[in-house]
């Protein structure tokens, strides 16, 4: 049956359309990127939901049994609070208002914010072949991470992210995972038994003033300035112009006069006069002396008839800076700046019996370019390692100058805050970690102030400030680093590592001694799991309570100076002071000395090396050269590689300096606290 409408009943249809077409829709409840799928939930304690929608609307939220409701404001903006709740999971969450979202595979359990710059930024790819068969097994759902996306403002603090997701530590993920944060969380899910949730918040080369608010930075005037020199959009697109200009530029001159481009990684090229060095090693110590630019090396090397046609693994150090490399004519890898490994897979039918020829094309912006000692540089097939150490042909490609320094305007002050830090402190979480120095080494006396900021800056914006209630802040002292020194002096590392020790002067606070964990040759030391691991511990002691157990090494409490002797006491010793073996003949061994990079100084401040005696928790140190003693320095410098000094429990003492009082009659450590361990 047909139906006709009237003409009136026709215009009142086409008015309510039209009002449907241009009237606002009703806004759907939005979540922040963190509450989201596969979440986990901070335990036993109240807990934040929030998200936006129309203001006036009301939004219920249903998770274990209970229903939560909010009217959104008139900014729209909602929360509600969820009562404390007990480890659990996986559980279900409906959040309704206009729209319904269901959030899925939530835990109940610890959230660790993971903080700092590239060695927490470290993701387990770059470490896995170090722990190949442990990572290999990785499977634990119950081990959550968070990525939060880098990011910049310098204008206001962000009230979300731009991406992420929550991601469980299966093989399809853990790749990607912090691998300190990773080792921490598989420590403290073993021993807590609940799900553990990482927040991963870091970036590569980032100085702590990028990880602060610009009311902290008020404290700062220098960085408050710069700060609001990056307010200006226009200046940072002018930057960073210029810089990709520049930079594209001076590639482009050095790929045009390059002598060997697109021609000197063939597999058949005569080589009879090109010079030859050792690698691994420096061209600057050859002929060609400081040079910058491009430099060609080649190697050939014998392959037997069982390793024909095999896939392999071809490692070469770490080269600086850039390289390109070939086999046999065909490019198997490069990599575009000096400090990751090179690992290079080598396909199946590529090597061949008989003479194999190695092209690597090594590309240098500035200081000694050439391949790094002490690293691996080797080609294994089906097991068999053949050793590519020694003499490598080389020939200068192009000479340029020095390519200069870039603007990292992503470093700049409260820019990280802004969008990678302050988007977080909704959320609940049990504790921080903070791996980061680096960047700020050469600045310990404003380190002194700053890390001390920061800490009480992110107990603010997540409002556990006051009493009992302020945030665990646990952090890693940095590890040892440079080449090894035959004398004692002075050291801006290990005036930094001091500085950092000052800050357990601040209640709730942990520090991870890492002076063992570290690699001359190498700022990105592989050994993340000894580091995740006494994080682990120092949050065991801390903020789990485990009063029984050692979480540090050997604390420096007391020292008193009589005669030509100082005479050191410590606690965390376990009830006795161990010298750890040195795996090597140790360079500063004197006599009746069982302890190593101890040095003694008198009032001229000229240190020597001293002679230690251990007597239950105590260690006496002197020296014929100093016949009265005013200070004493402990594994003072960029890498103590004999600091041997633990307690029972394998922990090592951290660095310190202690010095004669101006009367005379005693002394006291330079910092405030303890000299590694944890402060309540």
């Amino acid at each position: 049956m047909q139906v006709r409408l009237s003409p009136r009943v026709c215009l009142t249809l086409g008015l309510i359309t039209t009002l449907q077409l241009t009237m606002p829709a009703a806004a759907e409840v939005s979540l922040p990127r963190l509450v989201s799928d596969g979440m986990v939930l901070q335990r036993d304690a109240a807990v934040n939901i929030w998200g936006r929608t129309d203001a006036g609307e009301e939004v219920r939220v249903e998770f274990q049994g209970q229903l939560y409701t909010a009217e959104a404001g008139d900014s729209g903006n909602w929360s509600v609070t969820l009562k404390s709740l007990p480890a659990g999971g996986p559980y279900t969450m409906t959040i309704a208002g206009e729209n319904r979202i269901e959030l899925k595979d939530i835990f109940i359990g610890d959230v660790w914010l993971a903080s700092g710059q590239s060695n927490m930024e470290y993701p387990i790819n770059r470490i896995v072949h170090r722990f190949a068969d442990e990572i290999a097994a990785v499977n634990n759902p119950r081990i959550r991470q968070f990525r939060v996306p880098q990011a910049y403002d310098f204008h206001t603090p962000r009230t979300d992210l731009e991406a992420g997701q929550w991601l469980p530590a299966t093989q399809e993920n853990i790749q990607d995972f912090s691998a300190v944060a990773y080792f921490f969380a598989a420590d403290i899910e073993h021993s807590e038994r609940v799900p553990i949730g990482i927040i991963n918040s870091s970036l590569g080369g980032s100085p702590a003033e990028a990880w602060v608010s610009e009311e902290t930075l008020k404290k700062f005037p220098e960085h408050l300035n710069e700060l609001q020199r990056f307010k200006d959009d226009g200046l940072i697109e002018q930057i960073e112009r210029s810089d990709r200009k520049h930079s594209e530029a001076w590639h482009r001159e050095a790929d045009h006069n390059d002598r060997g481009y697109k021609r000197w990684h063939v597999e058949d090229l005569e080589v009879d006069d090109w010079s030859t060095m050792a690698v691994p090693g420096y061209w600057a110590d050859t002929a060609l002396g400081k040079t910058n630019g491009v430099v060609w090396f080649r190697k050939t090397i014998t392959l037997p008839e069982t390793l024909a046609g095999k896939s392999g693994l071809l490692e070469l150090g770490r080269i600086v800076d850039a390289d390109e490399t070939w086999i046999n004519g065909e490019k198997v890898g490069n990599t575009t700046y000096l400090y990751p490994r090179r690992r290079y897979s080598v396909p199946e039918g590529l090597l061949k019996a008989g003479e194999n020829t190695i092209a690597i094309r090594v590309t240098n912006g500035g200081g000694r370019g050439g391949f790094v000692e002490d690293k691996p540089y080797a080609l294994t097939v089906a097991g068999e390692r053949i050793d590519l150490r020694g003499e490598w042909h080389y020939k200068l490609g192009t000479t340029m100058e020095p390519m200069g320094s870039q603007t990292f305007v992503r470093w700049k002050p409260a820019g990280l805050y802004n969008a990678m830090l302050h988007p977080l402190q909704k959320y609940s979480v049990r504790g921080a970690l903070w791996y980061q120095g680096e960047s700020n080494v050469g600045r310990a006396d404003e380190y002194r102030r700053l890390l001390p900021a920061l800490i009480r800056d992110w107990r603010e914006g997540w409002k556990q400030n006051t009493g009992n209630n302020e945030l665990p802040f646990l952090f890693v002292q940095l590890p040892n680093f440079l080449e090894p020194q035959d004398k004692p002096g002075n050291s801006g590392w290990a005036e930094f590592r001091e500085a950092q020790t000052s800050a357990l002067a601040l209640p709730n606070t942990a520090m991870a001694v890492t002076i063992d964990a570290g690699e001359w040759n190498d700022i990105h030391p592989l050994d993340k799991k000894t580091v995740g691991q006494r994080l682990a511990l120092a949050a065991r002691k801390l903020v789990y309570r485990h009063d029984n157990i050692i979480a540090s090494g050997p604390q420096l409490t007391s020292a008193t100076f009589t005669g030509d002797k100082a005479v050191l006491r410590f606690s965390s010793a376990q009830g006795e002071l161990i010298a750890k073996p040195c795996d090597t003949d140790c360079r500063h061994r004197e006599a009746d000395s069982p302890l190593f990079e101890f040095a003694i100084a008198g009032s001229d401040g000229r240190y020597v090396w001293a002679n230690t005696r251990i007597s239950g928790d105590s260690v006496e140190v002197w020296s014929d050269q100093v016949s009265q003693p005013h200070s004493v320095r402990y594994a003072w410098a960029d890498n103590p590689a004999e600091a041997n000094l633990y307690n029972r429990a394998g922990l090592p003492a951290a660095p310190f300096q202690v010095d004669r009082k101006d009367t005379g009659k005693a002394s006291q450590q330079k910092s405030p606290t303890t000299a590694a361990g944890v402060a309540q």
